[in-house]
């Protein structure tokens, strides 16, 4: 097994996106009176001009901007939601950053907001640029986590207003000003971070915290026709099986998140788990890429060929083996098996140290190749 080294460090930036959940309802064949409860996910398709992910169906979200962690935004939380917490709770417990990963929070300004909040501004003004979809609620109005998110309505001068947010975020903040809102921060819940690996030398890397919002019913959308050329409310088997058909692409995060997703048979069961099972930790995870003779395995956590050394923040492992035989040598699984730009193979016999759900092992079947 060798490794191969790259001496040029990667530079992380902060993102912050959106796995948006709506309630569906959709009539059963055997009793189209009494439909089902279901959900659907809001997939993005990026424009094929970007050069990140260029043509991929992604969550809503992008990148942080200073503008994100303001303390002028203490101002329009104020007085209802005050420093440290603003209604949040607690904050998450975090297992250990990968060694010599860059924590970014050192040189924090200590007037500007915590983490978790300018990470959730970013999403929620990052949905809006993208799609037009508004998740605020009214100032006065307190938290009320255990219910279902609803977006706000569009507002008159939905474009002149996303031109402004996207030529400078910091119109975010006066667009909420000017409808007497705040970002509904409560309404996104915590559900892990991915860090994009390393695979060669000058891609772009990017420290991303991943939210969870449920809502009760589908807002409507619309894309921006810049960045996101046209969007679909899709369930977690739905998305697979585009995926699979090449009706669509996910980048390997959103293909682990999918399936993930596919363990919650409804909105209430998904929206319950947000409150009361992810109150332990959030995982945040750096994969490692592993290069066989015939594919490319992305190892996680828990894999036993994980190693967590700082070797690999700019390395791949690799060797002459097949995937086929590496697979039969191992027990212990985190990992995604990448054969083609459309067959992911993901292989999970491990479980979480938190009270948090993994997906569960899926293998294309060979007729499917």
């Amino acid at each position: 097994m060798n490794a191969f080294r790259q001496p040029r460090a990667s530079s992380w930036r902060r993102a912050a996106t959106i796995l948006l959940a709506a309630g569906w309802v959709r009539p059963s064949p055997a009793a189209p009176s009494l439909p089902p409860e279901g959900f659907r996910l809001l997939l993005l398709q990026r424009s094929g001009n970007l050069g990140f992910l260029p043509g991929a169906h992604v969550f809503p979200g992008g990148v942080q901007n200073t503008a994100d962690c303001s303390a002028d935004w203490l101002r329009l939380f104020a007085p209802h939601h005050q420093p440290p917490l603003f209604g949040l709770g607690p904050a998450r417990s975090r297992p250990a950053s990968f060694p010599g990963l860059p924590d970014g929070a050192a040189d924090q300004d200590a007037a500007a907001l915590p983490d978790d909040v300018a990470a959730r501004i970013c999403a929620i003004r990052e949905t809006f640029e993208e799609v037009g979809v508004l998740l605020l609620r009214p100032r006065a109005a307190l938290p009320a986590a255990p219910e279902l998110g609803r977006a706000l309505a569009p507002p008159p001068g939905l474009d002149a207003w996303r031109d402004r947010v996207r030529r400078d975020p910091s119109h975010f903040l006066s667009l909420c000003a000017h409808l007497d809102c705040t970002p509904d921060i409560w309404a996104l819940h915590d559900w892990g971070g991915w860090l994009t690996p390393f695979s060669h030398r000058g891609k772009r890397r990017f420290n991303t915290a991943f939210f969870l919002c449920c809502l009760s019913e589908p807002p409507e959308v619309y894309p921006d026709l810049t960045e996101v050329v046209s969007c679909q409310w899709s369930s977690p088997s739905e998305a697979t099986e585009s995926f699979i058909s090449k009706e669509i692409w996910f980048a390997p995060p959103q293909f682990y998140e999918i399936r993930r997703l596919g363990n919650f048979a409804s909105l209430s069961d998904l929206h319950k788990f947000c409150l009361d099972g992810a109150s332990e930790g959030m995982e945040r995870w750096l994969p490692i890429t592993f290069l066989t003779a015939d594919a490319t395995l992305q190892l996680l956590p828990g894999d036993e060929l994980y190693l967590e050394d700082s070797e690999f923040l700019e390395n791949v492992m690799s060797s002459e083996k097949k995937t086929e035989e590496i697979m039969k040598e191992g027990k212990i699984f985190h990992r995604l098996v990448l054969h083609s730009h459309h067959v992911y193979n993901l292989h999970v016999t491990i479980h979480s140290k938190y009270k948090q759900v993994y997906p569960k092992t899926y293998v294309i079947s060979k007729s499917r190749l």
